[in-house]
């Protein structure tokens, strides 16, 4: 964590800077007396700033000022902390102190975040922070969009990424919120481009850390970093960063206080507690975890089941003729893998069997090559060769019509955007084609349930070593709500299999789990899609 008191007291020793304590007070005074907590137990009540928004955001951000014309330091905070932490409560309030209290004259004050939803977060909680003090309801005028200071040209403004028009403003304060989903730097060079004609603007980005490393809010990370060790000077940004380090033990309380400040004060421990629980049966969210708890930056594509784990379904089939199945279809390019995965639900646990087709021609160069062991998989049965050097999309289909005969087929789920002439066999031979969807909302749900049934040991595929090895390939994505799948572009090595058995399971919950058995295990999230 970041200590921001001891670099400020080290600049107010400096030949170029002093600390107004006045100006300070002024904001924590303003904000203690007519600011409320609009949401959750503490609803309508005072807030009461902790000594850590005191002294490592607002004390530095007004009370230090430059001493050749009284103007406060620093024009941009960088402030980085994990969820719950009241990110957005200290930034609807400063918001207002900006709009109403700042005597900037023709003040234009700016909560700006990647999308509407998530920009409206902010000056929602301001507008209802206004609404319930008498005295900042006598000085303000209230709009969908707007707040505007009664008597003033001063206003508050709801923007976003989406704007059609970004351009012409004159903006004495903005309110970057979860910089981290930007979809690019448009938005912050825009807004902080526009504060030339003002004399001390500010720009504050509250944000958790991200997973994208290309992104503007990174850029930002990285250099708010560098300035914090001195490796970049620049007077006028302030870098607040509260994180565990990465041999950190994740599992400590004390990590946990080390990365959020508000600990025991804004946010329980047992809300943590709960979410470090999650790991045992969703090892995935352990990326998700750090990120968003202990805020620490993670890559986009993260592993998932390890090999101990998916060898606990190592177990016989013994499937019987007739079964009912769920059957999930990746369709190769020409010369590539194609997956058709059918799974058999029994009881709790999911019976799974695997099909795999390669073009003949190609085994031998490709065994050299990939040094993968195709041609061994192929005299053991758990790899078929199809004619010629091309995917021969005919002797698959009869393939299929023939496990159509030997079990019944309730539907094959297949990628809508990959699909094929196949396709259109298949369905023309009365098979029930779904066109499952590749992106989070299709395949969080299901990837998430493989996952857990894996981890107790409830996914049975009897070792078949060609799904073994791709599920050793599997990286997967997640997006800022915790949603993921499986990532073909970032896997190591061909995950066809895997695709295939999460939209197979994806058909089965769809079809016939009532959505209690599905999401019954406390620990299990129910994803946002």
């Amino acid at each position: 964590m970041l200590c921001q008191i001891n670099l400020m007291m080290m600049i107010v020793s400096s030949d170029k800077y002093y600390y107004d304590k006045k100006s300070a007070d002024r904001v924590i005074n303003f904000i203690e007396k007519f600011i409320t907590h609009v949401k959750g137990e503490l609803s309508n009540t005072p807030i009461n700033l902790k000594k850590w928004q005191k002294d490592d955001i607002i004390r530095p951000l007004f009370g230090i000022k430059r001493k050749d014309n009284g103007y406060r330091r620093y024009r941009t905070c960088y402030v980085e902390i994990p969820r719950k932490n009241s990110k957005s409560t200290m930034g609807a309030a400063i918001a207002l102190y900006l709009l109403l209290a700042d005597s900037e004259k023709g003040a234009e004050i700016y909560s700006v975040a990647g999308d509407r939803e998530q920009a409206h977060i902010i000056f929602d909680i301001a507008k209802s922070m206004v609404i319930q003090n008498k005295k900042l309801t006598e000085n303000s005028e209230l709009f969908q969009y707007v707040i505007k200071k009664k008597g003033a040209l001063n206003y508050y403004k709801v923007i976003s990424a989406e704007a059609k028009t970004k351009h012409g403003f004159n903006a004495h304060g903005v309110i970057f919120d979860e910089l981290h989903v930007q979809p690019n730097r448009e938005l912050w060079d825009v807004m902080t481009t526009a504060q030339g004609a003002r004399t001390q603007p500010l720009t504050i980005a509250f944000t958790t850390a991200g997973y994208d490393k290309d992104s503007i809010c990174y850029e930002l990370h990285e250099y708010a970093r560098k300035v914090k060790d001195g490796i970049i000077k620049d007077d006028t940004f302030l870098p607040v960063i509260y994180s565990a380090d990465p041999d950190d033990n994740i599992y400590s309380v004390r990590t946990w206080k080390k990365a959020n400040p508000g600990l025991g004060t804004i946010i329980k421990e047992d809300y943590l507690r709960q979410q470090i629980n999650r790991i045992k049966n969703e090892p995935s969210f352990e990326s998700t975890f750090r990120r968003l708890h202990l805020n620490q930056w993670v890559g986009t594509a993260e592993t998932w089941i390890d090999d101990i784990t998916w060898m606990k379904g190592a177990l016989p089939l013994n499937i019987e003729e007739g079964s009912l199945c769920y059957a999930g279809l990746d369709l190769a390019s020409t010369r590539d893998i194609t997956a058709f995965v059918m799974i058999f639900p029994e009881d709790d646990n999911i019976r799974v069997l695997p099909y795999f087709f390669i073009p003949e021609d190609s085994i031998s160069a490709r065994s050299q090559k990939e040094n993968i062991h195709y041609d061994q998989w192929i005299r053991d049965g758990y790899m078929i060769a199809t004619p010629g050097n091309v995917t021969d999309y005919d002797f698959i289909r009869k393939k299929i019509k023939e496990l159509s005969v030997q079990y019944k087929i309730a539907v094959i789920g297949y990628d809508r955007w990959n699909s094929s002439q196949l396709v259109i066999m298949l369905q023309d031979e009365g098979f029930n084609m779904s066109a499952f969807g590749q992106g989070y909302a299709s395949m969080s749900a299901p990837s998430k349930e493989l996952e857990r049934m894996a981890v107790k040991g409830k996914i049975k595929h009897a070792g078949n070593p060609v799904l073994r090895w791709m599920n050793s390939n599997v990286q997967i994505e997640s997006d800022a709500a915790g949603n993921i799948k499986i990532s073909k572009k970032r896997s190591r090595e061909k995950v066809d299999g895997m695709v295939a058995l999460v939209m197979a399971l994806g058909e089965w919950m769809t079809d016939i789990i009532p959505m209690k058995s599905i999401f019954e295990d406390e620990n299990y999230d129910i994803p946002v899609i």
